[in-house]
């Protein structure tokens, strides 16, 4: 079992070049058989002094192939070392945060959380298909209009349908009457088998669906169903903030999750996660690569390995405790901005659990929003503004704000 402790630098690096240690040395052994190398030397010198106290960087350098699901057993062996690093991140991301019994999880970092998040959406089309003899027509994404697009994008790319759930504009709130509705009138078109993305944060206003609106309604219309959630941007930040909630693997509907390192975690870009019980990642399995060892049942195939490494050394800098005193110390911050807009008498929407703040565009000037980087709901036609309280957003930033809005 993988436990999830703070680590000292010291020991972090220790463990890092260990693990580089473990994975195939292009320079020391003869491996002619496969399409990779060391980054070109020519470019990135590898002899560069500060290479020997940098582990990440050296991860890049020695450029580490993670293709496959590493939790399956069987991998490439030429990059064991750093598979492991990988192995555990996927265990402390389920069984630490996400309350998974412990080896009861697969999953891998992929490059994001659109990936995850259509990984997740073609299993479930290929379960369907394959165990319940469903016809692609017959299957549907059912989420709320405020799911991220990567609901659109995954609809399009794997041929099925979507159906949204319309939220209160004002609570941003899914209801089991409009889950209702929108189920019925999905199955008025055909649609017999489902499969739900309920959101843990969304992308704009952070804002968390209540499953059971979701899955309440389906058990009670006997639909077949799926329940994946998309924590890309809460995974991190929610179940620390919100230690009574029920988006994690402890709730029996819940077969998979998305998180994203490249957000909360500040990892580098194309760090998502995807997490899913034991027994279903099967069903994205491509026998046909069958020259690498394991096959492979991910969309992205070949990935760096060193994105795992990344993840894997700031989770164990922080530890648990540290983790959670991170997003002590935002939530606060948080609290405080929306303190200062409720005395201004400006209006927001924020989840309480939530460091993003979203306020209606009418209180904010094109300039303003243009010199402190806030996000529109839409460019073309914003009808919010968004603020995000991140790491680098201290009270100092947020006070020039306050005095334009």
């Amino acid at each position: 079992m993988t436990t999830w402790k703070k680590l000292g630098h010291q020991q972090i690096k220790e463990r890092v070049f260990a693990a580089l240690k473990e994975n195939v040395n292009y320079l020391e052994e003869n491996v002619l058989g496969i399409p990779a190398s060391y980054l070109d030397d020519k470019v990135f010198n590898q002899d560069t002094p500060f290479l020997k106290d940098a582990p990440f960087i050296s991860s890049l350098v020695y450029n580490p192939n993670h293709i496959g699901c590493h939790t399956l057993g069987n991998s490439e062996r030429y990059f064991k070392g750093t598979q492991e690093l990988e192995r555990e991140v996927i265990e402390i991301c389920a069984s630490s945060i996400l309350k998974a019994e412990p080896g009861q999880t697969d999953g891998y970092v992929s490059a994001g959380g659109t990936e995850a998040n259509m990984q997740a959406i073609w299993i479930y089309r290929n379960y369907f298909i394959q165990e319940l003899k469903a016809d692609i027509n017959q299957i549907c994404i059912l989420c709320s209009s405020d799911s991220h697009y990567s609901m659109s994008k995954s609809a399009n790319i794997l041929n099925i349908a979507k159906a949204e759930v319309k939220v209160d504009e004002k609570t941003r709130e899914i209801s089991r009457e409009k889950v209702k509705a929108a189920i019925e009138k999905a199955q008025a078109e055909g649609k017999k088998y489902f499969i739900v993305v309920s959101n843990m944060m969304t992308t704009m206003f952070g804002s968390v669906d209540e499953s059971k609106a979701y899955t309440d309604v389906l058990t009670e219309l006997d639909v077949p169903f799926k329940l994946h959630i998309d924590g890309a941007y809460g995974g991190f930040y929610y179940p620390f903030a919100n230690s009574e909630s029920d988006l994690n693997f402890q709730n029996p509907h819940i077969s998979s999750v998305t998180l994203d390192a490249h957000k909360m975690v500040q990892a580098p870009y194309g760090t998502g996660i995807f997490l899913i019980r034991k027994g279903m990642i099967r069903y994205a399995n491509t026998q046909d690569a069958s020259y690498i060892k394991g096959q492979d049942s991910t969309i992205s195939g070949s990935r760096s390995g060193a994105n795992a490494v990344a993840i894997w050394m700031i989770l164990m800098t922080y530890g648990p405790y540290g983790w959670t005193e991170k997003i002590f110390i935002l939530q606060k911050r948080t609290d405080w901005l929306c303190e200062l807009l409720d005395k201004k008498g400006i209006e927001y929407y924020r989840e309480k659990y939530s460091n993003i703040v979203t306020i209606p565009n009418e209180y904010v000037s094109p300039e303003a929003a243009t010199e402190f980087g806030l996000v529109p709901d839409n460019h073309e036609n914003p009808a919010w503004q968004k603020i995000v309280v991140m790491d680098h957003v201290f009270i100092e930033k947020l006070l020039p704000l306050l005095e334009k809005l």
